[in-house]
């Protein structure tokens, strides 16, 4: 079981950005995938390779503005993907997501877990 203590992530609408056709990674989402890479390397956990996951994220939102909560879940596994926990988000079988309180700057709880 790995439990990691994240960042707030972006959401889609904030995390590409567009000029013209070209599509990019906003500055942003470089600044989260590099925060969750680290977070992840501090762990010296070993990555859950190929395993099937359950993956569970209690987002605490850095204010009371309405938001969906689904908007910052891909960000979040690929940033999780990239970082080397996994290689492949589509090993997620079970996901469960939270909405929790509100903390100061965001804040976000994951637990992955293989599925025996």
């Amino acid at each position: 079981m790995l439990k990691l203590i994240l960042p707030y992530p972006p959401s889609v609408n904030t995390y590409w950005g567009f000029r013209g056709s070209h599509r990019y990674l906003t500055n942003k989402a470089k600044v989260f995938k590099q925060e969750v890479w680290a977070a992840y390397t501090n762990s010296k956990h070993k990555s859950f390779g190929s395993h099937r996951l359950s993956v569970s994220i209690l987002l605490h939102a850095p204010d009371k503005r309405i938001r969906d909560i689904d908007n910052v879940i891909k960000s979040l596994l690929d940033a999780l993907c990239q970082a080397g926990a996994f290689k492949d988000d589509s090993q997620v079988d079970r996901l469960y997501i939270s909405r929790g309180s509100v903390f100061k700057g965001g804040q976000c709880e994951v637990v992955i877990e293989d599925i025996l």
